[in-house]
């Protein structure tokens, strides 16, 4: 195994990658910068953390668009967002905790 030092959202990762898997690599790199940056320069996240996951969930929703070759490009696919504490809580304990975590959080410097 090979490794390649990538960037993203201008923080630096070692990677492994399997020997001739250079370009797939680098091309997965470059989605997940490209989804990450755009909720992140969206501004309402400001957290890498949930950035991340919400980039990972929109690639992760992109893929069936991708295999299906009758569907239009994936440009028109509305990128998922957060939804907002208050309403995304069913009980006020779950609220609660949701609050505590993204305290704890924000002030977490280590990089993802």
């Amino acid at each position: 195994m090979k490794q390649l030092e990538v960037q993203i959202m201008g923080q630096s990762y070692l990677l492994r990658c399997p020997e001739n898997g250079d370009a797939r690599l680098l091309e997965a790199v470059s989605k997940v910068d490209e989804a990450m940056c755009k909720i992140r320069d969206a501004g309402k996240i400001k957290a890498r953390d949930r950035i991340a996951v919400l980039a990972a969930l929109n690639l992760a929703f992109e893929l069936p668009d991708r295999s299906a070759s009758s569907l239009p490009a994936q440009a028109e696919a509305q990128p998922l967002t957060p939804v907002a504490p208050e309403t995304e809580a069913p009980s006020p304990q779950l609220g609660a905790l949701l609050q505590r975590l993204d305290a704890a959080l924000a002030h977490d410097t280590r990089p993802l």
